[in-house]
């Protein structure tokens, strides 16, 4: 049998006024994923353990059968090991982030993403604060887009950072990093605005209408986790596709091969064709993939409704569709799709509500085929709910017929 997990980032979230009190989910067109939940299973993943982040780090950890509360350590060494940087064990790895923040005694953080810089732009700005401000201690390296790495030789990790695309529009003094260790770290941040603001390259997107690069926001620190390998686990061969380094990051320590697709962004401008046809490509070797989109969460992220929209149907049509109309070629098949925590527009960040999930089988007795369309409501009346979320991957790959048995309510 093949798997695959679709994954659409942050698709779900609440009622919205202008839509007639549907969610972007439930008013978008998504003919595959409705017939993946009328003609299968469908019902509600709880991806989220109690006291830790609703984040994406979480959440997808979750979704692969790890029990957060024993692995998780942050976000920053999961994006470590995608990017090819091995942590000692007393090296601490924070994420990086180029930001764009406004002026003041309190600036407020005006955008968490810089205006979506180019990777290559912000390698230029990565390089230069590595030798601007960096040291022996504190090493800079470049990832895609806003997304960076900084690693403290030595450092500590008890520490308290809010993820900035927590506190758009918000003033950042109360955001900033707390706690007995936290000095070097808010030293850094204080160092880049000003080694950023005088920034040539600063001037030169200014002259194009471009948001400025003007500080850098450090959060989720970590040491390296320990993880058991899916592959000793399951005893099969994977894969994951994405375009962040925070998924293949969890790809590596879980045993997953990474697919690199051409054009995929980790926005809506993204590759979601060619990221589906890679895993049909790969399922000729591979026992699983895992598919991950980011577009819908950073849609979530900036109040951009008709954005969220679209790009929940790009995946529907473009990934979902063209997974469906493939993988019948390999005999059966289980393909789940789903979302890994809400982002709701009206929030701009993530919540740790359930969010839907639908299971499409190639054997007729491991589907329930109750009619309902994929979406939060028909999730919440399916009367079925993966809890905790971590429970799923094993039953996903195992007796999912015996699972749907005893889980529905």
């Amino acid at each position: 049998m093949k798997y695959v997990i679709l994954l659409g980032d942050g698709m779900a979230d609440d009622p919205v006024a202008i839509l007639g009190d549907k969610t972007p989910l439930e008013y978008a067109r998504t003919p595959h994923m409705d017939r993946m939940a009328a003609e299968g299973s469908l019902g509600l993943i709880d991806t989220i353990v109690p006291d830790l982040p609703p984040g994406s780090d979480v959440a997808n950890l979750a979704v692969l059968g790890y029990d957060p509360r024993k692995c998780y350590t942050g976000r920053g060494p999961l994006e470590a090991a995608s990017m090819g940087i091995t942590l000692a064990p007393e090296d601490v790895a924070f994420r990086c982030n180029l930001v764009t923040l406004g002026v003041g005694k309190d600036p407020v953080m005006e955008d968490f993403t810089a205006g979506h810089i180019s990777s290559e732009e912000a390698a230029k700005f990565i390089e230069d604060l590595g030798k601007g401000i960096g040291s022996e201690t504190f090493l800079f390296y470049p990832g895609v887009g806003y997304r960076h790495l900084l690693v403290w030789k030595g450092g500590k990790d008890d520490i308290t950072a809010t993820p900035p695309h927590d506190i758009t529009g918000k003033g950042i003094i109360p955001y900033l990093p707390q706690g007995r260790y936290a000095e070097p770290i808010k030293r850094l941040m204080q160092l880049s605005r000003e080694f950023l603001g005088d920034h040539a390259l600063n001037g030169e997107r200014s002259a194009r209408g471009l948001k400025p690069a003007n500080a850098i926001w450090l959060w989720g620190q970590g040491r390296a986790p320990q993880m058991q390998k899916i592959s000793e686990r399951f005893h099969l061969r994977g894969g994951m596709i994405s375009a962040v380094d925070l998924l293949n990051g969890i790809g590596i320590y879980a045993g997953l091969e990474i697919l690199p697709v051409d054009g995929a962004t980790g926005y809506t401008d993204t590759n979601y064709l060619g990221k589906a046809e890679k895993a049909l490509t790969a399922l000729r070797e591979l026992d699983f993939v895992f598919i991950h989109v980011e577009a819908p969460d950073e849609m979530g992220h900036e109040g951009n409704l008709e954005g969220k929209i679209k790009a929940i149907e790009d995946f529907d049509d473009k990934v979902v569709g063209t997974i469906l109309d493939g993988i019948p070629r390999f005999g059966d098949f289980r393909v789940a799709v789903m979302s890994d925590h809400p982002t709701p527009i009206l929030l701009r960040t993530h919540t740790s509500d359930p969010s839907p999930v639908a299971i499409f089988s190639s054997r007729d007795e491991e589907n329930q085929t109750k009619g309902i369309p994929f979406g939060e409501s028909g999730a919440r009346r399916s009367g079925n709910l993966i809890s905790p979320g971590y429970r799923f991957m094993e039953n996903f790959l195992g007796d999912w017929r015996r699972f749907l048995e005893q889980n529905t309510r």
